[in-house]
């Protein structure tokens, strides 16, 4: 199920993120968010590796087996259809629109955090956009997506 190292080169030398993306919809059986056009990684000279990140099943992560490669994390804009109950009530939302969320990136052997605005909605384990808050007279940083951990706390794993 991998992508051959011809496919994702692409003409300036970095991974086809369409490629990408094509891979992770049929991973998945499901609409993932799309990449970031912006991303630059190298091209994977080994087949990818993709996995389900925990039992809810509503990211998948992406990793180029590589010595010294990549990894990525990518929600999924809806669950697969395997993994949602056909008379499933979706969860209240914990974090409004607007709402003052403190966001907070954790990895092996750190943490950090700022405060920052919530742009979207959700419930526990869902994705939402926010915007880190303006900080020292600089403007506010571009949306990012982070996942909601509790009520007014947002995160991105980097584990």
């Amino acid at each position: 199920m991998g992508l051959t190292f011809a496919l994702l080169l692409s003409a300036a030398s970095f991974a086809d993120l369409d490629a990408l993306d094509r891979e992770i919809a049929r991973f998945s059986a499901a609409e993932a968010m799309p990449l970031d056009r912006r991303l630059k990684l190298r091209p994977c000279a080994a087949p990818l590796a993709l996995s389900w990140r925990g039992a809810a099943r509503d990211t998948v992560v992406v990793a180029c087996p590589d010595l010294g490669s990549w990894k990525l994390y990518v929600p999924l804009r809806s669950a697969p259809a395997a993994a949602v109950p056909a008379a499933s009530a979706a969860p209240a939302p914990v974090v409004s629109r607007g709402d003052a969320v403190t966001i907070a990136v954790n990895g092996p052997g750190f943490s950090v955090s700022q405060p920052g605005e919530a742009l979207e909605a959700g419930p526990v384990g869902a994705w939402i956009r926010v915007r880190a808050a303006a900080v020292g007279g600089r403007p506010a940083a571009q949306p990012i997506r982070a996942r909601v951990i509790r009520p007014g706390l947002v995160g991105l794993p980097l584990d």
